[in-house]
């Protein structure tokens, strides 16, 4: 009798363990594995260092559309980075560019500059330019899983290129 209430007990406890084992941990909290998403955004004017004009279509983002070793140096072991997430500069030379990242902030981010329509508004050589986060402004509504936004405003000047 006392083994057969040992037992019914055991397979009562397991069946409300396995019923309470996933969802127990949704209702009483528990850890939880991965890492919190940030945004990070880079807010700027794209101008002539020269005359300190905005320039309008040039390539800005967080990887070159193809990897310029004379512009950008050696292709590093861990490129990585996504080629979509780029923006183009508009007639005032600004732009906006917001990337998805993990983790802790990265304080020095490199952000590559690419003179995409000819010579329309002068010749630009591409540029790789280190854009750092250390002061970033945090912004956003940070909850669980979002650490927020963190952005930095900047002047990124070009030197043309003369035609022959």
């Amino acid at each position: 009798m006392k083994k057969l209430l040992i037992k019914s007990y055991n397979r009562v406890l397991a069946g409300i363990m396995s019923l309470l084992g996933f969802s127990g941990s949704l209702i009483f909290g528990s850890c939880e594995y991965g890492v919190p998403e940030t945004d990070y955004t880079i807010k700027g004017t794209v101008v002539n260092e020269v005359t300190g004009k905005p320039i309008p279509g040039i390539r800005v983002g967080y990887s070159p559309a193809e990897w310029n070793e004379e512009a950008f140096g050696p292709k590093p072991e861990y490129y990585y980075w996504d080629t979509e997430t780029f923006v183009i500069s508009n007639t005032n030379g600004a732009f906006t560019l917001t990337t998805r990242g993990y983790g802790s902030i990265n304080n020095i981010t490199p952000v590559y500059l690419e003179d995409i329509d000819g010579e329309e508004n002068g010749l630009f050589p591409p540029r790789k330019v280190d854009v750092d986060f250390k002061d970033a402004v945090k912004g956003g509504k940070p909850s669980k899983w979002y650490n927020g936004e963190y952005t930095v405003t900047t002047t990124i000047q070009l030197a043309e290129v003369e035609v022959e």
